[in-house]
């Protein structure tokens, strides 16, 4: 369950979806009501597993006592149910104080961060209210952040204006101390041609540097090459976490009412995309209508020979491009054809050298926790 807590925010990103807006800000009944609709729902669909509470916004940490309240009723939960609740929340970073990171409340909430990179690419969409760059002010935030929480992760959007920094930026981020490296790319921009040619020129830099840094047996996660590589050695992984949208993840605005995932939300008053309200249920026939409309497989998409390995069933991502989400972008379609390779050709290469950070990486299924089980021994003993 997404709360969307606030409408409002402190930055003014050019490219924000979820940008200041008349959405007003959620109110303790309403998240209340947000986390117990949640928890019936997920008894149904999967009684033994954890639920996990996202805090978004705007910027949610605008509202730091509605995100402590609604902590407080999930431990509430927890000591009379034994139902288990996990916290994230996607900040610009900017209010992100060492009170929220060592509060016995907020402690353990899992923190990411949205960052463009390098200055340049950060300063260029990423704007304060007054239209101010905000790469400088963020600086004393990541050491912060990563000193408590240095398995954080960092949310990066690349455009067509940013496209020429994406490689710098990745290695500035991961220079600064961030291991798991979240990038995307904003489709709803106008990519043309020559930005196209620019983004492959910055895979192949990305390549090199991810060849080099694995076999200096370091690790991180770089999500456009992690996850082709994945479903390479891991046939139909790609498939098992598509999108389901309105299924797995549930969005919730101040009001109240409910929405397939956080980029369909908006102000709240789009009805076409509205699937219930946390106070009333599920309208289950317009949130199957929606589910089947993105998971449908696309006609131009069924005789694709990657189709198994491809981002085109996320409806959020169709939408942001074509505002359909039966119809994929075919700038989607050409950046897919385009990291698929690369990654493939990154792989080929360190495969064929044996590199055994990559082995145990991609092909050891038990590495992610042989992973923080060592990182977790290296924070002990230091």
């Amino acid at each position: 369950m997404t709360l969307h807590l606030t409408a409002e925010c402190n930055f003014r990103c050019r490219y924000c979806y979820a940008a200041p807006h008349a959405g007003g800000t959620m109110d303790a009944e309403t998240a209340v009501a947000a986390i117990n609709f949640a928890r019936r729902v997920s008894a149904k669909q999967a009684p033994a597993q954890s639920l996990g509470v996202i805090f978004f916004g705007g910027e949610p940490l605008l509202q730091p006592e509605l995100i402590r309240t609604t902590i407080r009723h999930c431990r509430d939960i927890e000591s009379r149910t034994g139902q288990h609740f996990h916290f994230k929340l996607t900040t610009n970073g900017s209010l992100l104080d060492e009170e929220f990171l060592t509060h016995p409340l907020t402690r353990d909430v899992f923190v990411a961060l949205s960052h463009d990179g390098v200055q340049p690419a950060h300063d260029y969409h990423r704007h304060d209210a007054a239209g101010n760059g905000t790469f400088n002010r963020l600086q004393p935030v990541i050491d912060r952040l990563l000193r408590h929480r240095p398995h954080a992760p960092v949310m990066v959007v690349t455009t067509p204006e940013t496209v020429q920094w994406y490689a710098d930026s990745v290695r500035f981020l991961f220079s600064r101390g961030f291991r798991y490296l979240i990038c995307s790319l904003n489709y709803g921009c106008t990519w043309t041609p020559r930005h196209l040619d620019i983004l492959q020129q910055q895979y192949a830099e990305l390549a090199d540097w991810y060849e080099s840094r694995t076999e200096r047996e370091e690790k991180f996660y770089f999500s456009p090459f992690d996850v082709k590589i994945a479903s390479r050695v891991f046939p139909g992984s790609c498939l098992k976490e598509r999108c389901e949208l309105g299924r797995k993840q549930i969005s919730a605005a101040p009001s109240g009412r409910l929405f397939p995932c956080v980029q369909f939300v908006g102000d709240g008053r789009d009805s076409e995309w509205c699937i219930g309200d946390v106070h009333t249920g599920f309208d289950e026939a317009r949130r199957e209508r929606l589910f089947r409309a993105s998971s449908d497989e696309k006609q131009e998409c069924a005789a694709c020979a990657i189709r198994d390995r491809c981002n085109h069933f996320c409806g959020c991502l169709n939408r942001q491009a074509t505002g359909r989400l039966d119809a994929v972008s075919p700038v989607l379609c050409a950046h897919e054809k385009m990291v698929l390779r690369a990654a493939d050709r990154l792989a080929r290469r360190l495969f064929r050298k044996r590199t055994p950070m990559f082995i145990q990486k991609q092909y050891n299924e038990l590495y992610p926790l042989i992973s923080m089980a060592e990182d977790h021994a290296a924070i002990a003993s230091s």
